[in-house]
């Protein structure tokens, strides 16, 4: 999922940013942009792309009972 062909370009996972605070991002092509921000200069650097959290199943809602035929 990280290493796809099919990338949206998105300032926050550019080889040319850098971030500054919350979603400023300093690019070297544009300048300060915000992490949404795309343009035809995109590089992917799959280092900065941070994947979704893994979904956990809660035990609380659940009993053995449940789970059984």
């Amino acid at each position: 999922m990280l290493f796809r062909k099919d990338i949206e370009p998105r300032c926050a996972y550019c080889a040319h940013a850098a971030i500054l605070i919350n979603d400023e991002f300093a690019c070297k092509k544009y300048g300060v942009v915000t992490g949404s921000y795309e343009c035809k200069k995109f590089r992917y650097d799959p280092l900065k792309r941070i994947p979704p959290k893994t979904v956990t199943m809660q035990r609380k809602s659940y009993n053995p009972q449940d789970f059984s035929m």
